[in-house]
């Protein structure tokens, strides 16, 4: 956890004047619902413990001052002069926030930020949304604006749209949003719906293996599974004429009609649609506290991403395999969007220390080096950090 003290202090080096409020948004692990999102499906992850925390003090004049604790690096930019999208740099998520909320009608004053993460880049965990849901928070709040939880999440996917250019879902904004302790967030990405689900880690934990790799073929490709999705509900639509987007193809549908797709197509659309239908089961399981079954559809859903998607990758296989060997392991699958990132697994509390070893050992030996294990807890979504914490 980041310790709110030395941000402070960092802000107070940097920008001297009054005490900054602090702001904080979580990262995400997605349990199972992988590329479902931006289909108009369901997910179900969960706010994890690491996060974002942002120092924020409103300024006199329209500029916002922005430093990464992390980089080493401070961006400026005017709230009346927008600067040019995707440059490729990471204040690219902090005006592109920033815009979107303006264009939504949140009245922001300046403001200088001090930005420092725990959420490892490129893990799949959701540090971009982090850093654009707790930038997004500190900027309405220092500016007394009111901006609503779903709307500040939208706020940041929007960022991600046209500032960074990964056209995303609303699942990571929406979770490090509305996160809630204890729980999953079984969300529907069409009506932004959200309902907890409790996560019962009594005697089965939460364990994210961090393959310290992100193959650069990952946002293009992200972008390209995207078109084949929508290409699939164009061709769908001769025949089912209803349906807008894939989150209306039930795996009946897809059974029947599916002969109709191009062969890579028709795995893409595959892929999304029992991803859907295993999500709804998988809610179904946690709430029974079912993580056996859980865990089976964990395993199906790395499959179908490994072979009908296609974004998985050699690392991330690698360690879903080694996990399927240790004894007390319910389910293993990648987690994000591919190509390298995460794995979440579902383990036995027992078992932790052999799974942790067996992980370790086994990566390093095919790679070179380890990967990160941890285990997360199902933590609370963005909130303003009180000086007792």
């Amino acid at each position: 956890m980041i310790d709110a003290g030395t941000v402070r202090e960092a802000f107070r080096e940097l920008f001297g004047g009054g005490e900054p409020r602090l702001f904080r948004a979580p990262g995400r692990v997605n349990l199972i619902g992988e590329h479902t999102d931006y289909n108009g499906g369901f997910v179900l992850p969960m706010a994890i413990e690491r996060g974002t925390t942002v120092a924020a003090a409103p300024r006199e004049d329209r500029r916002v001052r922005a430093h990464s604790v992390n980089l080493g690096s401070t961006a400026e930019f005017d709230l009346d002069r927008p600067g040019r999208p995707r440059r490729g740099v990471w204040f690219d998520y902090v005006e592109g926030v920033a815009q979107a909320l303006v264009r939504r009608g949140a009245r922001l004053r300046g403001a200088d930020l001090v930005v420092e993460s725990d959420v490892p880049a490129g893990a799949g965990l959701s540090s971009s949304a982090a850093l654009e849901v707790s930038t997004g928070m500190a900027l309405a709040a220092v500016s007394g604006a009111s901006v609503e939880r779903v709307e500040l999440a939208l706020a940041g996917q929007e960022a991600e749209h046209t500032y960074v250019g990964t056209m995303c879902g609303i699942m990571d904004q929406l979770t490090s949003a509305c996160g809630r302790e204890g729980h999953a967030l079984l969300i529907d990405c069409r009506s932004l719906e959200t309902t907890a689900i409790p996560l019962d880690t009594t005697e089965t934990v939460v364990v994210v293996c961090d393959t310290r790799v992100k193959h650069e073929l990952a946002s293009s490709a992200y972008n390209e599974r995207r078109a084949d999705c929508e290409r699939g509900v164009e061709l769908l639509r001769h025949v089912l004429p209803a349906v807008t987007a894939l989150r209306d193809v039930s795996v009946e549908d897809l059974q029947r009609y599916g002969g109709c797709l191009p062969e890579i197509i028709r795995r893409r659309c595959r892929h999304v649609v029992t991803e859907n239908a295993r999500t709804l089961r998988a809610a179904g399981a946690l709430r029974a506290g079912c993580m056996e079954e859980m865990g089976r559809l964990m395993w199906q859903s790395h499959e179908s991403l490994r072979d009908d998607y296609e974004v998985s990758c050699a690392e991330l296989d690698a360690l879903v395999e080694i996990a399927a060997g240790v004894e007390g392991v319910a389910g293993a699958r990648m987690t994000g969007g591919g190509f390298g990132g995460s794995t979440v697994n579902l383990v036995s509390r027992r078992a932790l220390r052999e799974f942790g070893s067996t992980i370790t050992t086994e990566f390093t030996k095919l790679f070179g080096h380890a990967p990160v294990v941890y285990v997360s807890e199902a933590g609370g979504g963005a909130k303003e950090v009180m000086n007792a914490e």
